[in-house]
């Protein structure tokens, strides 16, 4: 059997892909859009060495095979393909039409780029403090310059929210950080914890569109140096900080709120418990906790294979529980969950912009990172959006509260953040259970949440920089207003709403008004 063919076995008979080899053999769909190439024998060892996915993640990581074409489209004709087992006999015949058992030795070491326990660095017991900050550092401390083309300008790390199938990439990451500051009720004065907090774009969002004083940590010393300097250059130093920290560090507590934006895949099964009763313990009666994770379909599956691409190469001690038991663990801890959604195609669309955004700048990431780990983020960038179209893998967020000891949660009694313009009256939507100060402040001298400068703009009031007059109006009338999409004839004199993008977020809606809004003029006032 010529060597190209015994690739398509691997792959399946029927792979709508081409085979070619070093060793001049073809196979496979003539003339496909997406093509494998064996370059060199070290590929076949891998191979014989590691049958399989791993094998063939070894040789295309390294550089002895190659991939021509989209990615994304090779391994859904190789997944459909592979749904045929290959018993012991077949795979004694590869084995022997790949070389025999030459092949098997000497054992090959994998790439650099790949983690095992006891090899290089990620050693000591298993999600303790220091062995999680190494995995943490071998993931996040890539390259800060390599996350800004990946990422886009956002640098948000996390499953998007795509509020219609036209969105771009940044739209839906500033709706998904708007989704949770909705859900977690989010009002001027609070305060935030967020947790696993990347480069600070949930802390920033916060801070930024709803005056919240909000705490982000996170292990990763290249994103905690990066975040603090974002929040210095948009000025919110004063309501925003990022700390290089273990979240099992944090001392303050009673916090208004809590996000946990894609950090519990890094928790560890053994450690929910108490990961969920620390969050618990951080927050005041009646606030509350979003976790937004990844997770398995059910319960069924392995929460970690360790011998997997995933594991080894992306995410070294990463684990992924069923949506159930991570509702039953929030439950026994103490939380009353309620709310949760899966948003498994959302981030299929995420990985879809980000692997564009990889393509779009591939010779700058080769040139920053180098091939190996350019060519690790290709892979797990397709493979992981193949698995949550094909629902291997989900996305889910899950809201939860802390009950007062008399059983008052502090939740309104209809969910107040679905298919509405984003914080614009979301406060007076609120269950009234957050008593402050009759005069509309937070009672801490700072200002009222800077969307109730909406209620003016529909009104045709004309306000100075603190609207805390219109604050105490609405606080005592409790009026809720509507403003249409046509009801601006005016554009909004204020710098962050300066340039196409922040018009048409307050044209349409989609976006809370800025802080300091000097001027509004209504149509027809």
């Amino acid at each position: 059997m010529a060597l190209a063919q015994v690739f398509e076995t691997f792959a399946g008979p029927n792979a709508p892909v081409q085979f070619v080899a070093y060793d001049g053999s073809r196979a496979g769909a003539e003339g496909s859009p997406v093509r494998i190439t064996v370059r060199s024998p070290v590929a076949v060892s891998y191979l014989a060495q590691a049958p399989g996915a791993l094998g063939l993640a070894r040789a295309y990581v390294s550089g002895h095979l190659d991939v021509d074409g989209d990615m994304y489209t090779l391994l859904a004709r190789i997944a459909k393909a592979q749904t045929v087992d290959i018993d012991l006999a077949a795979r004694l015949r590869l084995l022997r039409e790949l070389g025999g058992p030459r092949t098997l030795l000497p054992r090959l070491a994998p790439p650099p780029q790949e983690v095992s326990p006891g090899r290089r660095w990620l050693t000591g017991r298993r999600h303790s403090k220091g062995r999680d900050a190494n995995a943490i550092s071998h993931h996040y401390d890539v390259s800060n310059r390599f996350y800004e083309w990946v990422l886009g300008p956002s640098m948000a790390y996390t499953c998007a929210c795509y509020p219609t199938p036209e969105s771009s990439l940044e739209e839906a990451q500033e709706y998904k950080f708007d989704l949770v500051a909705r859900k977690l009720g989010l009002r001027s004065g609070m305060r935030l914890l967020d947790v696993g907090c990347g480069w600070g774009g949930m802390v920033m969002h916060a801070a930024r569109e709803y005056g919240v004083r909000a705490l982000g940590v996170t292990l990763s010393e290249q994103q905690a140096a990066w975040a603090q300097e974002a929040i210095e250059k948009a000025g919110l130093s004063g309501l925003a900080e990022v700390r290089h920290l273990d979240y099992r560090d944090v001392r303050e507590t009673g916090f208004d709120a809590v996000s946990s934006i894609g950090l519990t895949e890094h928790i560890g099964i053994r450690q929910l418990p108490g990961y969920f009763a620390f969050l618990l313990g951080k927050l005041r009666p009646e606030g509350r906790l979003l976790n937004h994770c990844i997770t398995r379909p059910d319960n069924t599956e392995p929460a970690a294979r360790k011998s997997g691409f995933i594991n080894r190469y992306v995410f070294p001690d990463g684990e992924l529980e069923g949506p159930g038991y991570l509702i039953s663990l929030m439950t026994d801890t103490g939380f009353e969950v309620r709310h949760e959604e899966n948003l498994r195609e959302h981030y299929a669309m995420t990985l879809a912009a980000w692997g564009a955004n990889l393509d779009a700048h591939w010779k700058e990431a080769v040139a920053e990172v180098g091939p190996g780990t350019a060519r690790v983020w290709r892979l797990y960038m397709a493979g992981s959006r193949l698995g949550f179209d094909r629902n291997q893998i989900q996305l889910h967020q899950v809201l939860g509260t802390k009950l007062t000891a008399e059983g008052v949660s502090g939740m309104p009694l209809r969910p107040t953040w679905t298919d509405r313009p984003a914080a614009w009256d979301q406060s007076s939507a609120e269950t009234p259970s957050r008593p402050g100060p009759a005069d509309g402040s937070t009672g801490d001298g700072t200002a009222p949440p800077a969307h109730d400068s909406a209620m003016a703009l529909a009104v045709g009031l004309e306000l100075p920089g603190d609207p805390r007059g219109l604050q105490a109006w609405r606080e005592q009338s409790r009026v809720r207003v509507l403003v249409r999409r046509d009801a601006f004839d005016e554009p909004v004199r204020h710098r962050s709403c300066r340039g196409r993008r922040g018009h048409a977020r307050l044209r349409t809606g989609h976006g809370p008004v800025p802080p300091v809004v000097h001027r509004f003029r209504v149509a027809g006032a």
